[in-house]
């Protein structure tokens, strides 16, 4: 099994077991927060970006819009991060 059919299998897996519905959940966009957070800030910053977008979304009703904001604006600041905060 490849790598990419890998991780889509564990995600529906995973979703079925938490019982979440990941109709609007774009995994895609997860990953990219997290690759952002992991190479604009620090490896241990992209489970924690990830989760807060997920917190984040989750405390506004799981508005898709909620979750769009959410990821671009964690993306943006991770991007921004060595500029803004060298060091």
């Amino acid at each position: 099994m490849s790598d990419s059919n890998q991780l889509e299998a564990w995600v529906a897996a995973l979703a079925r077991e938490l019982d979440l519905d990941l109709t609007n959940v774009d995994v895609a966009a997860l990953l990219d927060v997290a690759r952002d957070a992991a190479h604009g800030v620090t490896r241990p910053a992209a489970p924690l970006a990830t989760y807060l977008v997920g917190y984040a979304t989750g405390l506004r009703n799981s508005d898709p819009a909620a979750f769009d904001h959410a990821t671009a604006v964690t993306s943006e600041l991770a991007r921004r991060w060595v500029e803004e905060m060298p060091g």
